[in-house]
Order: structure tokens, then sequence, then C-alpha cells
């Protein structure tokens, strides 16, 4: 029977494109109806895409293989944006007010519009995240009804390059797929993944993936920092690699021996360990090997938290992704950053019921899919398919009979649009086609005003003039008058 209310989010990773459905409770639990994936190491690195027509391919075929199991269309679906290229920028915005003016919600308005009009060589802005505003000498959240004569807006920017985020938006619109809404991953997984308490006293999280490392920097429930590093764990294998074998078989020496970190007292002296029937490697040199890189990862990712949090991380350092499986990934943590607080987020803070072997492993490696799935709240099912009907032959169905465009013809406005969110490329071409019409208009008034006041100039000089000239004509015929007279006399 065919799946009538469904969610579908889409995330594009490193190594596949994974696509899910699911039912959401009024309790926030989640029901997932179906997980599907393509290989994506032909057209995705490091999480952006770099080859469109076989993107665009893989998207299609996630779209084709979720129908066949849900039997139904997908009208629309919810997109994960991640990868390398993204990172985080601060930015601040200043008005100087007439004395004593009341700071109003339009003021806020502003701040943030010339925020979100700022430009970037080369870059797109996908997100700006309020830190918060500076009135006078004290910083506010809400900043609204309070007198003052200077307002100071405090912004993180989250950018990407604009060739990725048209890359992204180009594979859905040739796959004919519509897209809901877009989210930052990231912000989308520290939603599922975080507590609270963590995000409001402090914290790092870490997503260990193949090709890159996620680190976010939360203070005071607002997001302070973000940024994808490319290094992942593909960089481990890569390494084991080196020691001449295939990178499968360096994947697999990784699972089953690699440690972040190991004791000198644990390395038995002389110990080897098989790299296949005919060769071994000292234990020893594969420890070296593996630490170096692990090392490496940490390092660059406390690297990125801004030196002003280093000491306010009160909720500690949280791993998640594929990478936070390693063994002693928490201990090698602890050691580079000295911080002891550290958690694996091996699942999401919601209640997930699944049939799928992945879901279920609970390993981290779902956590951001389900966080994309957790954020949806439009029903992404179309009409039931016909069994009859043939997906995969060689003229299948339109994937969909909604657009993007159509589903977002009234672009919003940044100021209303929740955190993470990134405006479709077909919603910014509508906000930036509407900010040039505005101006047009603004121009066209603005050049109209100042016609009339040329005209009205024109006409008081002139009335000016026809004022002095009457003047000067009276005043020469009193003269004319009062002197006749005495001419008279003299005769």
């Amino acid at each position: 029977m065919a799946a009538k209310d469904f969610i579908v989010a889409i995330e594009l990773g490193s190594t596949k494109i994974t696509g899910i459905a699911g039912k959401k409770s009024m309790d926030g639990s989640i029901q997932v109806l179906a997980v599907v994936r393509e290989d994506a190491t032909s057209c995705i690195r490091k999480g952006v895409v770099y080859n469109i027509d076989k993107t665009s391919v893989c998207l299609t075929n996630i779209i084709k293989k979720l129908k066949t199991l849900l039997k139904s269309e997908i009208s629309q679906v919810y997109v994960g944006v991640g990868g390398q290229s993204i990172r985080s920028i601060r930015n601040v915005i200043v008005k100087k007010l007439p004395d004593d003016t009341i700071i109003s919600q339009d003021m806020i308005n502003e701040l943030m519009d010339n925020n979100r009009n700022m430009s970037y060589p080369d870059q797109e802005i996908l997100d700006a995240a309020t830190q918060e505003y500076k009135v006078g000498t004290q910083y506010q959240v809400d900043p609204v009804g309070i007198q003052s004569s200077k307002i100071e807006g405090n912004f993180l920017n989250i950018l990407c390059r604009k060739s990725f985020y048209r890359n992204l938006n180009k594979c859905f619109e040739n796959a004919k797929i519509a897209i809901a809404e877009m989210y930052l991953a990231p912000i989308a997984l520290a939603q599922s993944v975080l507590t609270e308490a963590e995000k409001r006293s402090g914290c790092m999280l870490v997503d260990l993936g193949a090709d890159t490392t996620t680190v976010s920097v939360y203070y005071k429930n607002i997001l302070r920092h973000l940024v994808v590093i490319p290094l992942g764990g593909n960089n481990i294998t890569k390494d084991i690699a080196s020691l001449q074998m295939e990178e499968s078989e360096a994947e697999e020496m990784k699972i089953k021996y690699a440690s972040a970190f190991t004791e000198e007292s644990e390395i038995e002296e002389g110990k080897t360990i098989a790299i296949d029937k005919e060769r071994n490697i000292d234990l020893q040199e594969f420890i070296d090997i593996v630490e170096a890189r692990v090392n490496e990862i940490i390092q660059n990712t406390w690297f990125q938290v801004p030196q002003e949090y280093n000491d306010k991380l009160l909720g500690g350092i949280i791993l998640t992704g594929g990478g936070s499986n390693m063994k002693n990934i928490k201990k090698a943590f602890t050691n580079v950053t000295k911080i002891q607080k550290v958690r694996i987020a091996n699942t999401v803070i919601q209640n997930v019921t699944s049939t799928d072997k992945d879901v279920n492993a609970r390993n981290g490696m779902m956590n951001t899919i389900i966080g994309l799935l957790a954020r949806g709240d439009m029903n992404c099912a179309g009409s039931a398919i016909n069994p009859s009907a043939d997906l995969f032959g060689p003229n299948p169905a339109p994937t969909t009979t909604t657009t993007t465009t159509d589903i977002h013809r009234q672009p919003r406005t940044p100021g209303t649009m929740a955190p993470g969110v990134v405006m479709t490329e077909a919603e910014k071409k509508k906000m930036e086609e509407a900010n040039r019409r505005r101006e047009e208009e603004e121009r066209r008034l603005r050049e109209e005003e100042e016609r009339r006041l040329r005209e009205e100039e024109k006409r008081n000089k002139k009335g000016s003039l026809f004022s002095r000239v009457t003047t000067s004509l009276k005043e020469f015929g009193k003269r004319m008058v009062s002197e006749e007279p005495e001419e008279d006399d003299k005769r």
C-alpha cells in the first residue's frame, strides 16, 4: 500500500548520496520508512559536486528507488548543504541614530538586510547567525524598545563558494526534483545531537567524516563558529595504503587495528600485524602512521575554536560521524585539547524506529541525514504510483509535477527564516529581482522628486526676477511722478 504522508531528505556526502523517507509524530519521534543510497565517488569530492551530470543521474536514481519502496510519487525533498568551502566569518553593521531614539524591529531588520547584502569575492552567503546587538556599551540579544543613539549588529555569516552553490542547485534542477527547503547540514546535525545544556554552556561539535571534518562551536545557545576542514578518515586510509596495498585493504586494516591513541605499555616489542598472506608490518610503525594523521586532524580541529571560547566550552566536545567510532578517539581529543569532557554522539536525541541496518547501527554515520529529516515539516508525498508502470523503463514518468520555483513563488526575507535555512537559487533570484525592482522604483521616485525640486527652484527664481523687475518699475514710476512737479515750478 502506498505511503500517503511522509518527509523526504537527501544528503550529498563525500562518498555517497543518501535519501531517506520517514514520518514524524507529535512527540518528535521519527519512523524511518525507507533509506536508499547511491555511490558518489565519481561525482562528489569532499561533499561538493564537481560533476553535475553524474550527480543529477545519482539523484534521479535516489528518487526512483524511494518511489519504488514507498509506492508513491515524491513531490518535493529537503536537501542538506555541506562540504568543503563552507566557513563562517564575522561581520559588524553599525547604524547611528538621532539622540534618544527608541530601537524598533524595522531598524533591526535593516541591519540584517545590510548584513545580507555584504559582498564577498566568489562567495555566497548561505546563512547569517545573529550573535548579539551592542546598544551603547551593553550587549543585547533583543534590543527592541531600548533607547540609544547607536546600534551595532554582530553577525556570523556562513559562506560557500558560488560555483558549489550553483552546481548543487543545478543538479536538482536537471533531475527535475523540487526542493522544499535547503538546510545547512551542520546546523541540522547540531539540532539533533546536541542538548540544550551543551549549547548553552558552550561546546564544540566535531563531525568526523570520510573526506571532511566539520567543526561547530556553540555558546549561550548561539552558533559562534563553523568551518569544514578538508581532512577525514580517508586520509588515514591513504596513509595506511602507502604501505603498498589497495585502499580497500587499507580501510579493512584501519577498521580492524587502528586506534587514535595507544599507551606505550600496550605495545608489545617486535609485534607485527599481517598486511596479507605474505607480508607483515611492525605494529609500532602502523600505530605511528595512524596516530600522526589522527593528531593532525584533531590539532586542525582545535585550532578552529576562536580564542575567546577556549575556556568557555563547559559543555565539552561532542564527536559524531564515522570517525567517532575509532578506538580511543575520546582519549586522543583529550590529550590534544586538554578538555576532559568528551562525548560520542552515536545517535540523535530523537527517538527513531527503523528496519534499516545502518540506522539501527547507531554509529553516528546517519545522524546528519536523520537531522535533516527531523527539520522537515511539509508532506513530500505525491499521488500513488500505478503498480503496472515501469519506473526504470526508457521513458519513465516525470519525477515531479512541481518545481522549486513553484514552491518558492514568494521569496522570504532573511529575518523571517529559521536558523540554518538556505535560500534556493530560484528563491534567491526572485529576491534579487524584487530588490532590483524596488531599487528602480526608489530611483524613479528620487529622480521625480529631484525634477520637481528643480522645477520649483526655477519657478521661484523666475518669480523672484519678476518681483524684482516689478519693484524696480514701481520705484522708477514713483521717482518720475515725484520729479515732475519740481520741473513745473521752475517754469
